[in-house]
């Protein structure tokens, strides 16, 4: 399997996991008027789909430890029960997410969600792997928290008829950001676990490739019951939603949900291959890759325009969002270094 040398390569691969992850929703736009939960589903085969092509062909090369088919084969089962249970709460916190966004609105959810999950993530991944300058790390870290609340404050003004917060979303909001921050210590214990293997007790390792399909699995089968429930009773206060829709829908708007969950994959599989160099660690992996708050910001205000004839105030409010997010990200970066 391919496992970067150099802290050069890894750093690369966490900025190609911010990217990815902060990407993936414009697919969104490629079909409107697809309900969400009509959409996840094409998502989630894009994910699963993505996850096992990575295997076959990045996760299979003569390069470190086993190719991926033989870590999936040989995977203990403790190490496929941590990778599917981070599957499952990923997922769950990411239905719960959306349905926030669409009851409290994008400037609350994202910075209760979101910024939850930066900070419980990045802790719990610190305490299950200690790796990196705790200072650099989590002072990068309380530097994109800011530039979070920056993107809400700019969401706000632009929005001076947005939907008030109510409770309901900013409980489901808190929800999403504890559970998808407790996710990423799942996976970083699963690469790491101890089996025994004949000859006597090996440190048999995974490997990121063969966890991220186990992670898949478990997005996949949660999807089935969660998905189902939140069709029938939709958290935002919509109509049910037919499954007959999903049928019905134009060819162009299942690609555009597989090609959403490919580059969320892609950008998995990036972050989990970086967190597994001993000088990055899962920490500072999942700190970088939780900057895709930003990348989705950039998307909206450079190339859809979402700001265009906002206030003066909106803009400036976007601008220092960008400084501490770069002032963040650059201290999170270094952290491996000191």
């Amino acid at each position: 399997m391919f496992i970067p040398q150099t802290y050069q390569a890894a750093l690369l691969l966490m900025f190609l996991s911010m990217i990815c992850w902060g990407s993936w929703a414009n697919t969104l736009k490629l079909a409107p008027g697809f309900r969400f939960q009509l959409f996840y589903w094409d998502y989630v085969i894009g994910l699963t789909a993505g996850a096992v092509i990575w295997g076959l062909t990045a996760g299979s090369v003569p390069h470190l430890g086993l190719p991926f088919l033989d870590a999936v084969k040989n995977a203990s089962g403790d190490t496929i029960a941590y990778a599917i249970c981070g599957g499952i709460i990923f997922n769950i916190a990411n239905l719960l997410l959306v349905a926030a966004i669409d009851v409290a609105g994008l400037a609350v959810a994202f910075p209760v969600g979101i910024g939850l999950a930066l900070i419980v993530g990045t802790i719990s991944s610190y305490i299950v792997h200690p790796a990196a300058n705790p200072t650099l790390l989590f002072g990068g870290v309380a530097l994109v928290t800011v530039a979070i609340v920056l993107d809400a404050a700019a969401y706000r003004k632009r929005e001076q008829s947005a939907k008030a917060a109510t409770k309901r979303g900013i409980v489901l909001s808190l929800i999403a950001g504890l559970l998808m921050g407790s996710f990423y210590p799942l996976v970083a214990h699963a690469m790491g676990i101890v089996v025994v293997m004949p000859g006597g007790i090996t440190p048999f390792w995974p490997g990121p490739y063969a966890i991220a399909f186990f992670f898949a699995i478990g997005v996949l089968i949660s999807t089935i019951p969660a998905n189902l429930a939140l069709m029938a009773r939709p958290l935002d206060g919509k109509p049910p939603v037919s499954l007959s829709g999903y049928w019905s829908a134009p060819f162009g708007w299942h690609v555009a949900g597989w090609v959403g969950g490919a580059i969320w994959a892609t950008g998995a599989i990036a972050n989990f291959v970086a967190s597994q160099t001993h000088f990055v660690g899962p920490a500072v992996s999942y700190s970088i890759g939780q900057g895709a708050t930003m990348v989705s910001a950039f998307w909206g205000v450079f190339i859809w325009r979402e700001f265009a004839g906002s206030p003066p105030s909106a803009k400036l409010l976007l601008f220092f969002m960008f400084v501490f997010f770069l002032l963040g990200l650059s201290s999170i970066a270094l952290a491996p270094l000191h």
